[in-house]
């Protein structure tokens, strides 16, 4: 089965191009997601934390 779509893919020009704009594409979402995470306050980041902890809490109320 392989065999039979290397074969078309090998057919198309400039497919070569493809695996390098998904790495580049890949690499470019990591990196901004480090950045936007190393960038986050330390406040939204404890916010976030305690949010489990707060819907669970809301749940046990009215039991």
């Amino acid at each position: 089965m392989l065999r039979y779509i290397k074969h078309h893919v090998d057919t198309i020009s400039g497919v070569e191009i493809y695996p390098i704009i998904s790495l580049l594409l890949f690499f470019i979402v990591f990196i901004t997601m480090l950045i936007y995470v190393y960038k986050i306050p330390k406040k939204s980041i404890e916010e976030i934390s305690k949010l489990p902890f707060e819907n669970d809490s809301k749940n046990n109320n009215y039991e």
